[in-house]
């Protein structure tokens, strides 16, 4: 019997799965969200830990959308700090430890607080489909819950078993049960699916480690919150803790080494793939031999929590072996564990079966999100989960889809790598992998995607107003720096202190900006300002002045960048048929041939990013779409 009619319903109450059901009904769509447990909502089954690198730039983005990830960040977060600093500003990530416990209390209270989001607590095991169009669900107690779009979002929860030494338990996450029909419900459709792995160390009790011997890592002096959207005065919301740094050593290796045979992914147990740049300890000591240690983070889980997480001792070992291993690290001599770590085996999709929409191009109204895509990480999973939410609801109203290009967010990056390379181990989010880093920074992911925000219904006017206006400082700040000249007298003392070279009579700010030894700020502060330049605006707000100075340091490198965008820009616009059939191409080459069905571009410029794909195809490609 079907009953319960929604507009979408999404299933998983992980962070893709929030994301998805809170945008969706920000845009007015009633949804239903499908999880095991409402109280275990966003909850975080690795790190308690927010951003990164590249991860932080995520973040910031699905922030200026209007999403959830960054507000619960800023609410929660026990340790703020920015990373790379040391580095350009294109690599600048914020990341936050945060209270695990807390977050996902927070994460419910804001989920219950959408009028149009009910939340169901059950398991799914159908998604129901007619004439290739999807129309619902059935859940595991029989029921048929009718909709017009789902968004699956089940994590990795998918026929899960997590695996400890020799032993294995079905299971997503400690002391929580697997999601098991979906994928044979997909496959029957024709969906091919895979295995993935990934892992968690073991938990330590606080109280049991000797942090006297252990190098301590602060949080930073004065921390900047995620959210563009959070009252910096109130910041940070909680009190403040420290981390602290240990190391393995060839003794704790050797202790290692003697549960291999009994290592679920040395003896055959476990056959997904796992996150190459996250290894387990075990991973580490054998790709790794040479090395003498490895580099262990010891990280609190909460302000009233009395576990540690270690971060970079992922494992799977027997427990026992766990527990050895570590009362040879210092500090953890006579450490307690609370759980040993465990490895996840679960089921995914490979992404080559979704479109740059997350919308799968099997079944219509049928969204793929998070890590069922095969990625890793809560950010990675967030993006998706708030694309597919907003394309969803954008489906349903009749609506022009939203898809971000690579050189307007790390977001359109994302998604443009798992439509066109796929994957078959966990995605994982670098900045390396953006080709346009330098114009895609985190500072400024209000300034490239708010507006967007606004026009979705997600941010709200007042908001990206204050966007706006400092859009206007801005620009105002570079013409007035590259008008206003100082004379040599007035400033060659402040230079020769600086160490920069003095100059013969005067000199622009703008040029003297672009000094790497000197900061506008200073540069402002100084005798000899013409009154006829206003840069007031300018000092009294330190986000524009902090963009107006990158903005000059890196204007060179800034326009061959947006040249380089210019001219792939047709490319990227010139849309390519989903329907089109490349085998009937046959100018095109064998492999190119294979690889164009497989993956289906809707565009010139994807297709061109397709590996196996030459310049002499996409010029066959070219000429047969003209024709």
């Amino acid at each position: 019997m079907r009953n319960n009619s929604f507009d979408i319903i999404v299933i998983g109450g992980g962070h893709a799965g929030i994301e998805a059901a809170a945008s969706a009904s920000r845009m007015g769509c009633t949804v239903v969200l499908m999880t095991m447990d409402r109280n275990a909502l966003a909850r975080m089954s690795c790190n308690p830990a927010i951003g990164g690198t590249a991860k932080g730039h995520l973040v910031r983005e699905v922030d200026a959308l209007g999403g959830l990830m960054g507000k619960i960040a800023d609410e929660t977060g026990i340790q703020f700090r920015m990373l790379n600093k040391s580095k350009g500003p294109a690599v600048w990530s914020p990341r936050c430890q945060s209270d695990r416990k807390l977050y996902s209390e927070v994460a419910v209270e804001l989920i219950s607080s959408f009028e149009n989001i009910t939340v169901i607590e059950n398991s799914i095991v159908e998604i129901l489909i007619e004439n290739n169009v999807v129309v619902g669900v059935r859940t595991g107690s029989g029921e048929e819950i009718v909709a017009r779009a789902a968004i699956l979002s089940a994590g990795t929860f998918m026929n899960a078993i997590m695996h400890t030494g020799l032993n294995a338990t079905n299971g997503g996450r400690f002391g929580e049960k697997p999601s098991v029909g979906i994928t044979e419900s997909l496959v029957n459709l024709g969906f091919i699916s895979g295995r993935l792995k990934t892992g968690t160390p073991p938990r330590l009790k606080k109280s049991s480690i000797n942090f006297n011997t252990l190098e301590e890592q602060p949080g930073d002096t004065n921390p900047k919150p995620f959210s563009h959207f959070t009252d910096p005065v109130n910041f940070p919301a909680l009190s403040q803790v420290s981390c602290h740094i240990t190391y393995t050593d060839s003794n704790v290796h050797k202790v290692l080494e003697k549960g291999f045979d009994r290592s679920p992914m040395f003896t055959g147990l476990i056959n997904g793939v796992g996150p190459r740049y996250c290894p387990s300890i075990e991973d580490k000591v054998v790709r790794f031999s040479d090395r003498e240690k490895h580099q262990l983070f010891l990280e609190p889980e909460g302000l009233e929590s009395d576990q540690i997480y270690v971060n970079g001792f992922s494992t799977s070992l027997p427990a026992e072996i766990q527990l050895e291993a570590l009362h040879k690290i210092k500090g953890l001599e006579e450490v307690e564990m609370v759980r040993p770590g465990y490895a996840v085996e679960y089921d995914f999709f490979p992404p080559h079966q979704v479109d740059s929409t997350l919308e799968t191009k099997l079944i219509k109204g049928l969204y793929f999100a998070g890590q069922i895509n095969g990625t890793s990480g809560y950010e990675e999973a967030a993006a998706q989960g708030l694309m597919a939410g907003i394309n969803a609801a954008l489906k349903i109203q009749g609506r022009k889809e939203f898809v971000l290009k690579r050189s307007e967010a790390y977001i359109g990056v994302l998604i443009d790598d798992l439509v066109t390379k796929s994957t078959d181990e966990p995605y994982r989010m670098f900045t390396s992998r953006a080709e346009h880093r330098l114009l895609l920074r985190q500072d400024n992911a209000d300034r490239r995607l708010m507006n967007y925000g606004q026009e979705l219904g997600l941010v709200n006017f007042q908001d990206a107003q204050i966007v706006q206006d400092r859009e206007a400082k801005i620009f105002k700040g570079i013409t007035a720096c590259k008008s206003q000249k100082l004379n040599a007298k007035k400033i060659n003392n402040f230079l020769e202190s600086k160490g920069s070279s003095i100059i013969d009579s005067t000199e622009t700010i703008a040029n003297l900006c672009r000094r790497p030894e000197l900061s506008l700020s200073e540069i402002l502060k100084l005798d000899g300002l013409s009154e006829h330049v206003d840069i007031s605006p300018l000092i009294e707000d330190e986000l524009a002045m902090r963009q107006v100075e990158i903005d000059l340091k890196y204007e060179g490198y800034l326009k061959r960048q947006e040249e380089m965008i210019a001219k792939m820009e047709k490319y990227e616009d010139h849309y390519i048929p989903l329907t089109l059939n490349y085998l009937e191409v046959k100018a095109l080459s064998t492999e190119s041939r294979e690889k164009l069905q497989k993956f289906k571009p809707r565009s010139i410029g994807q297709a061109s990013r397709l590996p196996g794909v030459t310049p002499s195809d996409i010029s066959v490609l070219l000429i047969y779409l003209k024709r």
